[in-house]
């Protein structure tokens, strides 16, 4: 059995472990990888965008099952392409991906779904984008891919007409339009699930942490820590929650003939009136694969060709270890408004067994890792509960080092008791 993952981040090296460690003993290769995937898999120098190149890799390798990380190749038609091949895919055809690829676009689905999001405009320019703000703070998301960083928080009007400039005048997230969407308190959930273009099997949740600082200040990033599981939301509300929002979409995609294989995160928001959808993306989160992986029980392998399959996943179940897992972001100077490549790695020898670290921008130089990346290194401690699993984290954090290192210091506080 050999296996290509697409994508060289953290989350690629996380599904690379995960696969690794399948009973299957499946042959691992990743493309185009980085300094930490190529220890624990063999890495093709082929670009996650090159859909032609890609296809043909995979051709080429004799691959069973490609595994895609990245948005990107699928909103370009990744599966598409490697369906055309004959190549099994996990991750959804273009035309369902459009659930990431457009805001606007899946907020259409939602309704037609009866999936519970808040009230929204869709805005062409910066006049239309504040008639249609009537209070503060409000949410401001451009509507096509934006790498995680293309939402904004506008607690008043300058900050408002600013956000509204840089995303239609500017063109900074390119010449799609933005979403002005009602802005919700309570607490954000990530839940991912698997599906077959049928059904939806939940995986474990997550919280993960947006912005730069601690305490939620500063602009958004991909991402800078998260944790598994979450208190207060147990195995009964997280199948409630698929088969309220997950489950809908999926039938709502088959409907209309394009049904969803892949993974299907829903980025939520807890509120008093119940759950309520803020995002929907095709494919694993980033940081909450690194955080949700290593408690999996389950064959990997086995549920991800399943859900490539038409049907596959009836009767599948996954299990999950009652460990708590916490990961840790470790960024490089400057991100999330630029990045610092070169700069020496030191102490990865030093992290003790039993803390995963996976690899997000790192590269080879001579005989060193360097950074080559806004988000660098994730370090995810594993323990009996939050407070164990974020010691573990933090200590293996603190013994890498290098020039400019960014951590958020309050990864999983709200999961023991710190608010």
């Amino acid at each position: 059995m050999r296996v290509l993952v697409v994508g060289g981040g953290g989350r690629e090296h996380a599904l690379v472990r995960a696969l690794g460690r399948s009973p299957q003993r499946p042959e691992v290769l990743a493309a185009p990888g980085n300094a930490g995937i190529a220890q624990d898999a063999r890495v093709l120098a082929v670009g996650a965008a090159d859909v032609t190149a890609l296809v043909g890799a995979a051709r080429g390798e004799g691959v069973d099952l490609v595994v895609v990380g990245p948005e990107a190749p699928l909103v370009a038609g990744l599966a598409d392409a490697c369906a055309e091949a004959g190549i099994a895919c996990f991750g959804p055809r273009a035309d369902a991906a459009r659930l990431e690829g457009s805001k606007a676009h899946a907020k259409a689905v939602m309704a037609a779904a009866g999936v519970p999001t808040p009230g929204h405009s869709v805005v062409a320019s910066p006049e239309e984008g504040m008639a249609a703000i009537d209070r503060y703070p409000v949410v401001l998301k451009a509507d096509g891919l934006a790498a995680g960083k293309g939402v904004v928080i506008a607690g008043d009007e300058t900050q408002a007409r600013e956000a509204l400039r840089a995303m239609l005048v500017d063109r900074r997230f390119g010449d799609a339009p933005v979403i002005v969407e009602e802005h919700l308190e309570g607490e954000e959930l990530s839940l991912l699930a698997l599906c077959d273009g049928e059904r939806a099997v939940p995986m474990a949740p997550a919280q993960d942490y947006k912005r730069i600082f601690d305490g939620d200040a500063g602009p958004n990033t991909g991402g800078m820590g998260s944790y598994s599981p979450v208190p207060g939301v147990g195995p009964g509300a997280v199948a409630d929650i698929c088969a309220g929002v997950h489950q809908p979409v999926v039938d709502e995609l088959r409907a209309r003939g394009t049904p969803f294989h892949g993974v299907l995160y829903a980025g939520l928001m807890l509120t008093e009136a119940g759950p309520q959808v803020l995002e929907f993306n095709v494919r694993f989160g980033d940081p909450e694969t690194q955080a949700v992986l290593p408690r999996l029980r389950s064959d990997l392998l086995a549920a991800l060709r399943a859900a490539a399959e038409p049907g596959g996943l009836a009767g599948v179940e996954l299990a999950w270890d009652e460990s708590w897992a916490v990961t840790v972001v470790l960024a490089s100077a400057g991100y999330p408004a630029s990045s610092s490549s070169g700069d020496v790695i030191r102490g990865l020898e030093a992290v003790v067994p039993g803390v995963e670290v996976t690899h997000a921008g790192t590269a080879r130089r001579g005989g060193d890792v360097v950074t080559a990346g806004g988000r660098v290194l994730n370090v995810t401690g594993l323990g009996p509960d939050a407070a164990a699993a974020r010691d573990a984290a933090y200590a293996a954090a603190d013994v890498i080092a290098f020039d400019g290192k960014q951590v958020r210091r309050d990864i999983a506080l709200r999961a023991v008791g710190v608010r």
